[in-house]
């Protein structure tokens, strides 16, 4: 008697099939491991400076400053790093930098092992803040000159086809590292205290190695104008086309009155809900929690149409969690992070997507640099705004006042705008 037949198995649905289909490139799975390596220390070290900083100083003040210390080289360095990612290598650049940072972040952990910076109990020196910062600009230069060069190198490691799909996994493995780090760093700074949690970006983002090579020959001699020159020839690009500028825009209004709700946190952790460095930990990682929520979402929904429409939703969706912050209890504060965490990061990797299928290959680089300014350029303003305002004005009124800005700014764009939706 012959056996009986077994039925193949049906296929997987088209769209889990095509959720993660930018690892099938060997070299950007590579790149995705290494990257969420570095991502994870970095947020580690993000949880315990945060907490450093408020400890030596007590001031919302100095947490602004920390974070305009960190993001204000994008200011002048970014625009460079695009043209520098358009002409020369990006994979060796990234090796570069990030090499630098983690070994910023140990010297960071070793001051505070040897106890060179004192912050504990009547030891404490609030002048010894000074060393965190410039550590801290140092970290904030190679971020700014590397960045472009991380955005852009995605399309070289999938192609168009891909690019979607990759956009999205690679904010989904930023957002899973921004929920795991914050819980290594809860668990190491109660175990070994500061030092612990403070050295761990030295992983740097070794799988980079497993990027090609991109400085092919048209890319090293072509085009021998200045550096200046091609920085004006991007602006002339975007200026011409509006629906790039409009994503840049709404990028721009977020990264200045929505980076407050992270640069705060700090504060609402300790002085509003009375919680210590595992409050601010869990703060954290339920806002990595929800980003990640979102980024996956992307990544499952794929190339969808309307992206535009999506945005529009995340700006409103982030400006209304945001104002609520301001007012809520502990309890009602969890969930709310969740969804301004969701919600932020799907504005981003929407802005990101249509960026990178809008513009030309050679201007990508350049492009993508200036969408990096959009919110690098404007945190610093936004983080020393916000954290002086707070030690004013308390920082639920800030929080809150910031979600009303983009409210009504989204109702301006959405009102005048319609072809966003179509996007």
């Amino acid at each position: 008697m012959a056996a009986p037949r077994t039925q193949p198995e049906p296929p997987p649905p088209a769209r889990a099939r095509g959720m993660f289909r930018a690892l099938k490139h060997r070299n950007f799975r590579l790149f995705l491991a290494g990257a969420f390596l570095s991502n994870a220390g970095t947020w580690m070290q993000t949880v315990a400076q945060s907490w450093l900083v408020l400890q030596l100083t007590d001031s919302g003040t100095w947490l602004g400053v920390d974070t305009f210390v960190a993001t204000a080289p994008g200011l002048a360095l970014t625009l460079v790093g695009g043209v520098i990612a358009d002409k020369l290598d990006r994979k060796r650049l990234l090796i570069y930098t990030q090499a630098l940072c983690g070994l910023s972040a140990l010297v960071l952990a070793f001051l505070i092992w040897a106890e060179v910076i004192q912050w504990k109990g009547e030891a404490r020196r609030p002048s010894d803040v000074w060393m965190v910062l410039v550590l801290t600009f140092v970290t904030g230069c190679c971020w700014a000159l590397s960045g472009p060069s991380y955005q852009a190198i995605t399309f070289d490691l999938v192609g168009r086809e891909d690019v979607a799909n990759a956009v999205a996994l690679n904010s989904s493995q930023f957002q899973l590292a921004r929920v795991v780090g914050p819980l290594l760093a809860a668990v190491t700074m109660s175990l070994l205290g500061m030092t612990g949690a403070g050295g761990d970006e030295a992983e740097a983002r070794a799988a980079d190695a497993g990027a090609p090579a991109v400085a092919e020959a048209s890319k090293t001699v072509a085009g021998r104008r200045s550096m200046w020159g091609d920085v004006v020839e991007a602006f002339g690009y975007v200026r011409g086309r509006p629906r790039v500028r409009v994503v840049l825009l709404c990028s721009t209004v977020v990264g200045l009155f929505g980076a407050p709700y992270l640069v705060l946190m700090p504060l609402f952790a300790r002085n509003v809900y009375g919680w210590d460095e595992a409050g601010l930990s869990l703060m954290m990682g339920t806002a990595g929690a929800g980003a990640l929520v979102g980024a996956l979402t992307l990544a499952y929904l794929g190339d969808l149409r309307r992206k535009g429409l999506l945005l529009l939703g995340s700006l409103f969706s982030a400006g209304a969690c945001i104002t609520a912050l301001g007012a809520a209890s502990p309890a009602a504060a969890v969930p709310l992070l969740f969804v301004t965490g969701m919600s932020v990061v799907c504005l981003f990797a929407l802005g990101n997507t249509l960026l990178q299928q809008l513009v030309r290959d050679e201007m990508r680089g350049r492009v993508m640099s200036m969408w990096i300014l959009t919110f690098i350029g404007t945190m610093p303003v936004g983080s020393v705004l916000s954290g002086a305002a707070s030690d004013r004005f308390g920082p639920r009124p800030v929080l809150s006042a910031c979600g009303i800005v983009i409210l009504v700014f989204g109702l301006a764009v959405a009102s005048r705008n319609p072809s966003l939706r179509e996007m």
